[in-house]
């Protein structure tokens, strides 16, 4: 059910530019943006003086772990978490159990996104069965059930050739390929990257080509056949320049970065920690510094969560035997506000709009803040310093590596569709 609000005091930034507004919502539209709105009856008003009010924030990277794995997390308390966060969609990976190569598998997880209700679940596809690597999965029937985005992240696809197949068919289907790039052969048995800090450690090390050949294969392949290709989770210095070239060159390539790879270096992996264990692994200082780079420059369109949600069983292990991956639904904002030297809006860019026309959702978010328009919606602060809880945290999980650390921006209100799902930032359900 929407509600009538009116958000008074705050600097609107959107696709259109920046400008102080206050702005209407009702039956799940925005129906008024002006410089001053009186209060009419029946509105709840939010006093958003000292706050943004912006598109809400779509995240291309999401696991939210059900169906397989509810002991980590469920879609209902992702969803949650997400709102808490200031998304209104999310995209969720295919490496479920079973994996979302079917149609029944997606339209279960978005059935439970709607009936959570907390933001828009938009399943992705994994391009091959099972992300074995082995077969294509039925693209045409996926996407003509409303698939847009295809990873098999978590494995990269190995073989050239049937990444080459699954291209010519996106050209075709009008869908997206997101590649998790890993040379697999290159990356077995290691824990962390490979360089200065993995030999003194005595830690097994992945090296940055691993990811590179990847990169660098797939590129050429867009070359060839001409189809989109969205890069998941850069974390090398080369690999941005590689994105930076085919960009130059006029490819339809795409990227993201994650808050942790623009945030945290491989020497905190010194006290064996496998909180700070992630795939890809957490790099070098250059390389974060170039990572930040590419995102100030536009090289990496998007800031993706790449949220990885594990149950403290499983990852309170030692780091050669603990899954990968750390929260990052709840803390993207107050990471890449705090670690990214770029005005506020760019960063909104990088969390908004950006990232939902890659997803393919941006009839309904990442939309201008203007009359009309669906009422997708974050309010937060953008000087808010503050600390992560664990115990505050709506993620059925706690594997986040930012507890103690202080974080600059916090999400005060979500709205989807015109219904309030955080308010003063608390879940409303």
């Amino acid at each position: 059910m929407s509600e009538q609000i009116l958000i008074t005091g705050g600097t609107v930034i959107d696709p259109t530019g920046e400008r102080h507004a206050d702005v209407r919502i009702a039956d799940g539209r925005v129906v008024a943006v002006a410089d001053r709105l009186g209060p009419a009856d029946g509105d709840r008003v939010i006093d958003a003086s000292g706050c943004v009010v912006s598109p809400g924030f779509v995240d291309l990277h999401t696991h939210l772990r059900e169906p397989g794995k509810e002991e980590a997390e469920t879609i209902e308390t992702g969803s949650r978490a997400a709102a808490k966060g200031g998304y209104t969609c999310i995209v969720a990976m295919p490496n479920t159990d079973p994996t979302q190569d079917s149609v029944s598998v997606v339209e279960f997880v978005r059935r439970q996104g709607e009936i959570a209700g907390l933001c828009d679940v938009r399943p992705s596809g994994s391009i091959t069965i099972g992300r074995r690597g082995e077969q294509l999965s039925p693209l045409g029937e996926l996407a003509e059930a409303g698939v847009h985005l295809f990873t098999d992240d978590g494995d990269g696809v190995q073989d050239p050739l049937l990444m080459r197949r699954a291209l010519e068919y996106a050209a075709d289907l009008g869908i997206v390929l997101a590649q998790h790039c890993e040379v697999k052969r290159l990356t077995e048995g290691a824990v962390m990257h490979e360089g200065d800090c993995c030999s003194t450690f005595g830690l097994p090390g992945w090296p940055s080509i691993a990811e590179e050949m990847m990169v660098f294969r797939d590129i050429e392949l867009v070359r060839l056949t001409g189809a989109p290709v969205h890069i998941l989770h850069l974390s090398t210095a080369r690999s941005v320049d590689l994105v930076r070239v085919a960009k130059a060159d006029g490819l339809p390539v795409t990227a993201e970065a994650t808050p942790h790879h623009i945030s945290l270096t491989d020497e905190l992996l010194a006290g064996y920690d496998s909180i700070y264990k992630v795939n890809p692994p957490l790099r070098t200082m250059v390389d974060v510094e170039a990572v930040r780079a590419g995102v100030a420059d536009g090289t990496i369109d998007a800031i993706a969560t790449d949220h990885a949600p594990h149950a403290p069983e499983t990852k309170e292990q030692p780091l050669d035997h603990a899954p990968p991956g750390m929260l990052g639904l709840e803390t993207a904002l107050g990471v890449s506000l705090a670690h990214l030297d770029m005005p506020v809006a760019a960063v909104v860019a990088a969390l908004s709009w950006k990232p939902a026309a890659i997803a393919g959702v941006a009839d309904d978010h990442g939309r201008p803040i203007a009359e009309g328009e669906p009422a997708n919606i974050t309010v937060f602060d953008p000087d808010e310093t503050w600390q992560v809880v664990p115990a505050h945290l709506a993620s059925k999980s706690r594997n986040t590596p930012f507890v103690g650390v202080e974080l600059r921006g916090r999400v005060r209100h979500t709205i989807l569709r015109g219904q309030l799902t955080v308010g003063d930032g608390t879940p409303r359900r």
